[in-house]
């Protein structure tokens, strides 16, 4: 049976590989997910971390990371956003995205990024991926619902909408496991 490959792209701010493994549930997912056999989870210090440049974070995750068409890319707040500029440009297994949004929400270091700038390639996205999964909660501190929601209009995902999780930003979050169980082969 084929190793199946999870890369995990982190939000904005993780400047150290303990934070990154210490930082909301990444490190508790990356644990959880390499018990599973046949599956391969990759979650790695990315460069440039406070702003999280598109213009450096896919070529690394690209040259990196090496997501491919049999790679699944689990991302959160600005990794969401990578996740789904990295699928409007290359194939790959699916994405699950957690927390993401479509504009910079008036922030000058998410305006800084990159990916708010050019319009969204949302056929792109769904000709490129197998699968994308959406994972949000209405009480998100720093993503308005109506973002998310913009986000599930145009790529008619698998959607798990939740009122009571923030910005997911708890030490393990049993639901992104699960959501990410569901799509494993």
């Amino acid at each position: 049976m084929d190793v199946q490959r999870i890369v995990i792209i982190p939000g904005n701010g993780c400047t150290s590989t303990s934070s990154l493994f210490d930082a909301n549930w990444y490190g508790w997912l990356h644990s959880e997910l390499n018990k599973i056999d046949n599956v391969e989870c990759i979650l790695k210090l990315m460069p440039d971390p406070v702003v999280a440049r598109e213009s450096i974070w896919l070529p690394y995750m690209h040259d990196e990371l090496l997501c491919d068409e049999n790679t699944i890319i689990l991302g959160h707040s600005s990794g969401a956003e990578a996740a789904m500029r990295y699928a409007e440009k290359y194939q790959v297994k699916g994405i699950i995205v957690v927390s993401p949004c479509v504009t910079d929400l008036g922030m000058a270091n998410e305006a800084a990024s990159g990916y708010y700038n050019h319009p969204w390639l949302w056929d792109q996205m769904k000709s490129n991926t197998k699968f994308i999964t959406v994972i949000g909660s209405s009480d998100d501190p720093f993503i308005p619902w109506a973002e998310m929601q913009q986000v599930i209009d145009n790529l008619q995902p698998e959607c798990h909408q939740f009122d009571d999780k923030g910005h997911f930003q708890h030490s393990q979050v049993p639901e992104i496991l699960e959501a990410v169980k569901t799509r494993l082969s």
